[in-house]
């Protein structure tokens, strides 16, 4: 699911509260600025507590800070590591950044 979701899929049918969780974490991604408390209550309406909400927001902040940080420091993959190991192979991430320095 991962590698289908990273090459921009639709994602499968989620139970409510995956969904929830999915579309938090993107929205967390891709504009942190536009996080409102609405967000942390539509966690709240598909059922996840204060902690689980905050668990969810550290780790994808988490992720989210050190993939800026590796590529603020032109951190490349380690020798070794296949692309079928990776969710994306290195030639659609490189497109990918492309991409997004584009805009």
């Amino acid at each position: 699911m991962g590698r289908a979701l990273a090459r921009g899929a639709k994602p499968p049918s989620l139970e409510a509260g995956d969904a929830a969780m999915l579309a938090y974490a993107v929205k967390l991604t891709r504009d942190p600025g536009a996080i409102t408390a609405g967000d942390a209550e539509a966690l709240r309406d598909a059922g996840f507590g204060d902690r689980a909400i905050l668990d969810i927001c550290q780790v994808v902040s988490y992720y989210n800070y050190v993939n800026r940080l590796a590529d603020g420091l032109g951190v490349e993959l380690e020798e070794g590591w296949e692309d079928e190991h990776c969710t994306l192979t290195r030639r659609e991430f490189e497109a990918l950044r492309e991409a997004g320095s584009a805009t």
